[in-house]
């Protein structure tokens, strides 16, 4: 008669599909602070967590919500948004004294052009070091500062530009100036870090 089972029940997370305990293994074993970006359709967080044995520790955290506080009028789910809260995120970082990390790019499939790059371009814009490959996988610079967006509203009538950004016309915002509103805001992220730096 059997005494012993031979299956073994998985770890909640990884039933649940949440944590590849491998791949966290390898991230832990490199003792460098792991970067971690999650968006949804309408936000984006970047945090920069440290492994500890009682548990992770958050060290530097952005969320897009902050671009708000900051100005921002543009989509706070979005690949400039998810460029700018990397970049903030960044900034905390190197505040902290924080000069090198690793991308924890969780579940995901490596997607060139996905927006959780923008984040990780943002955060090594800042100056933190984080290995990030092939450059190529990166967004590019215009779609990134949001001039396809502006380019391609350009080309609408006034009905159909309300219909399809409404958003963007209910904030204020001119959607042809998006790049340039993009350059204001990451100025004033640039002078908000600098402030927090101050006071550390």
């Amino acid at each position: 008669m059997a005494t012993k089972s031979t299956y073994t029940v998985q770890f909640s997370r990884r039933r649940q599909k949440k944590t590849n305990y491998k791949k966290r293994l390898s991230q832990i074993k490199s003792k460098k602070p792991r970067f971690v970006v999650r968006i949804t359709s309408n936000n984006v967080s970047a945090q920069f967590i440290d492994y500890r044995v009682e548990g992770d520790v958050v060290v530097a955290a952005a969320h897009s919500k902050n671009l708000v506080k900051l100005g921002w009028m543009g989509h706070t789910g979005n690949t400039s948004s998810a460029y700018l809260t990397g970049y903030l995120a960044g900034l905390r970082a190197i505040n902290l004294k924080v000069k090198e990390a690793i991308f924890d790019l969780g579940l995901r499939s490596p997607t060139k052009g996905a927006a959780f790059y923008a984040a990780l371009k943002g955060a090594i814009d800042a100056g933190v070091e984080i290995p990030a490959g092939d450059e190529e996988i990166m967004p590019t610079k215009e779609k990134i500062t949001g001039k396809i967006l502006a380019d391609y509203a350009s080309g609408l009538d006034k009905k159909e530009l309300e219909k399809r950004f409404s958003g963007y016309v209910k904030r204020g915002l001119d959607i042809s100036k998006l790049p340039e509103h993009f350059l204001e805001t990451k100025k004033k992220i640039e002078q908000a870090a600098s402030k927090e730096g101050e006071k550390k």
